[in-house]
């Protein structure tokens, strides 16, 4: 068996005892020549044909995202050749969100990345899948939760992450258990491409049943509940009484995110509702998949007439009638329940918006599937990962469990 001691890992806290052959390395012991940097300091403004640049929102949930873009200059874009991306890199987030990462896909050869995001090139004989897997783990999850500064928002500064661990089994276990998560990620993204498809299909419908549609108030339309915050000895994050949901902090792409629950909800939406953002940024749209407790950046808005569905692509749709609040608030866009109720939308009759309901909700529903299947295939991964890292189970064991799945 391998001690903590024979490891190049330095750390006062304790590491796994690792199988016998394993052993545990810093990253900066396996990057190529120069292969450790962050990008552009400071893009600048939006510059349409400039060149894209990944930002920390642009990798979540293990991948790289390519919606809301950035683009610069290419003249200050050029400063920072050394972070121009040829796809194969580890991305890994070091400002806010810490920890995020993906490895580069082919479609961003010739982006960049902000300031926020270092871009990781190690030597071929490690690979990037098996170090996304490592910086992924419980283990160097810890050691950037304990190294991140929090003086302003977490940051992990460069000389911390080359010393992240790095565990390296014999190459023929790292292969295994880098195909058994290629396995588990392919069919994760199956399901996102279902999902896209399904989305832009509904879209498309409601589009078209819209196209001389006569915009009427929100309140017209619909029920509105304005947040509120409840008492701050309720909040948890044991999953103790209903999901709550702030802001967009818990939003996701379609739905929120389960962070915090609360015992003595004081405002609720049901499930169903669309749940829009009513603090910066305004206008956001998820869906609440269950009865939850709502904060102050959050109003529930539920269908008058039965039709969710349509309720929220007409929401998603009118993108443009949010622009006017962003500078409501002191310092951050907001809008309250009087504007809310006023905004206008194009809508359809009820008898028009029953047939678009019948057509858009199956559409809907495999959306929600895939993003069902998803959270457990993630969980899934969740609960393998730490395990077979540390070596406390089989790869051949793990692959039945996955294959059970996928």
């Amino acid at each position: 068996m391998l001690s903590n001691e024979e490891s190049t890992v330095t750390e006062t806290f304790d590491l796994p005892i690792l199988p016998e052959e394993w052993i545990c390395r810093e990253l900066g012991d396996l990057l190529q020549e120069n292969g450790l940097s962050y990008g552009i300091v400071q893009p600048g403004a939006d510059d349409p044909g400039g060149v894209p640049i990944i930002r920390v929102k642009n990798v979540r949930n293990g991948r790289v995202v390519a919606d809301d873009v950035l683009r610069v200059a290419e003249n200050v874009e050029a400063g920072y050749r050394r972070t121009r991306l040829k796809g194969g890199e580890v991305l890994l987030s070091l400002v806010g969100s810490v920890g995020e990462v993906a490895i580069a896909p082919s479609f961003v050869e010739n982006w960049n990345v902000a300031r926020a995001i270092a871009v990781i090139r190690v030597d071929d004989s490690i690979g990037s899948s098996w170090v996304k897997l490592c910086l992924s783990s419980e283990l160097a999850r810890r050691f950037m939760h304990i190294w991140q500064t929090t003086t302003v928002q977490a940051t992990l500064n460069l000389r911390d992450v080359r010393r992240l661990p790095i565990v390296l089994p014999p190459r023929k276990d790292r292969e295994a258990i880098a195909a058994l998560f290629g396995a588990l990620d392919d069919k994760i993204a199956v399901n996102d491409r279902i999902a896209a498809t399904a989305h832009s299909l509904a879209q498309a419908h409601s589009a078209r049943a819209h196209d001389s549609a006569e915009p009427a108030k929100l309140s017209e339309m619909a029920e509105l509940t304005m947040g509120s915050s409840p008492p701050g000895e309720s909040y948890n994050e044991e999953g103790l009484g209903m999901p709550f949901y702030q802001g967009t902090r818990d939003f996701g792409d379609r739905f929120p995110g389960r962070r915090v629950w609360c015992t003595s909800p004081v405002r609720t939406a049901p499930e169903g509702a669309c749940l829009v953002s009513v603090r910066a940024p305004v206008g956001r749209v998820n869906i609440a998949r269950e009865t939850c407790c709502i904060g102050r950046g959050v109003a529930a808005v539920s269908s008058k007439q039965n039709t969710p569905s349509v309720l929220f692509h007409e929401l998603t749709a009118s993108s443009n009638v949010w622009l006017p609040f962003e500078s409501e608030g002191t310092v951050f866009g907001a809008i309250n329940k009087q504007q809310l109720a006023t905004i206008e939308i194009p809508t359809l009759d009820a008898k028009s918006a029953q047939v678009l309901e019948r057509v858009v909700q199956p559409l809907d529903q495999r959306v929600a599937s895939a993003y069902d299947e998803n959270q457990a295939l993630s969980a899934l991964r969740d609960t393998l990962l730490p395990k077979l890292m540390s070596g406390q189970i089989r790869v051949r064991d793990a692959e039945k469990v996955v294959e059970d799945v996928t």
